[in-house]
């Protein structure tokens, strides 16, 4: 992959428009039963800014949503009907109830693959393992994003980035893992914050997301929303570091696409 090919690196594998939707409900503490839309609108609109100065191939279903939630926005803004026989269904009742089926259908997925873990019991002498106190939840996209987002904002501006700052994503794949490789753990901010240009920065946080998606990285927090720490895959469980599974990137499952509200 080389430096002009860094969007090739594939968002879809990670997470979908529903999985951003319900990460933005729980990050802000919201009542999925009455989104307030016009936050929820903003900030998925802003996170979608930072996907394109990515410059990631956004999957369709991604500017789906955007639409969806712009058009039930504008929906809520227009007058109440004048009387109760006029009473229209809430603008947002398709899209909670589309955001509850898709979260039930996760907490299942999320509980089988916990059955599946537990039963595998496989141990190996002087292998570190994560135990109840460590960094066992895995980060998702969308905590990296706003990692990313907060040191990209913390960024001191130069007047010119040097051409030498444009380097292929694999210099920068091998140079966090030499850098993972000479430690426990890092956190994920320390790994961004040794670049100096915005250029880098992204380039840097591309090289990441491929290593996760490769499973020769771990990104893991002990809290939702909480301090990411990345791991080598040699500071992993060795029964998941050699699991021949576990070896190819599995795609998250595909959400139900929103259907357009005041469709044809």
């Amino acid at each position: 992959m080389t430096a002009n090919a860094v969007n090739e690196v594939k968002l879809e594998v990670f997470e979908g428009p529903l999985d951003l939707l319900l990460y933005l409900i729980k990050k802000n503490d919201l009542n999925i039963y009455d989104i307030p839309i016009s936050q929820i609108t903003a900030e998925y609109l802003g996170m979608m800014d930072v996907l394109k100065d990515l410059d990631l191939n956004l999957a369709g279903e991604f500017l789906v949503m955007a639409a969806t939630l712009m058009q039930i926005k504008a929906r809520t803004l227009l007058p109440a009907p004048s009387s109760a026989a006029e009473e229209e269904e809430d603008p947002r009742a398709n899209l909670v109830e589309r955001l509850l089926e898709y979260q039930r259908f996760k907490e299942a997925a999320r509980h089988l693959e916990q059955k599946l873990q537990t039963s595998k019991d496989v141990h190996y002498r002087g292998s570190p393992h994560f135990n109840d106190t460590d960094f066992t939840m895995e980060a998702s996209l969308f905590d990296l994003l706003d990692a990313f987002r907060d040191v990209l904002k913390n960024l001191k501006p130069r007047v010119r980035e040097i051409e030498s700052d444009d380097v292929p994503i694999e210099v920068k794949i091998k140079d966090v893992l030499a850098f993972l490789a000479s430690r426990p753990f890092a956190t994920f901010k320390e790994i961004l914050q040794r670049e100096a240009t915005r250029r880098g920065l992204i380039i840097t946080f591309l090289a990441v997301l491929e290593l996760i998606r490769l499973r020769q990285i771990a990104a893991r927090q002990t809290e939702s929303f909480g301090e990411i720490r990345v791991y080598h895959s040699h500071s992993l469980p060795q029964e998941l570091a050699e699991d021949p599974v576990a070896q190819e990137p599995v795609p998250a499952p595909a959400a139900p696409l929103p259907e357009p509200v005041g469709g044809e």
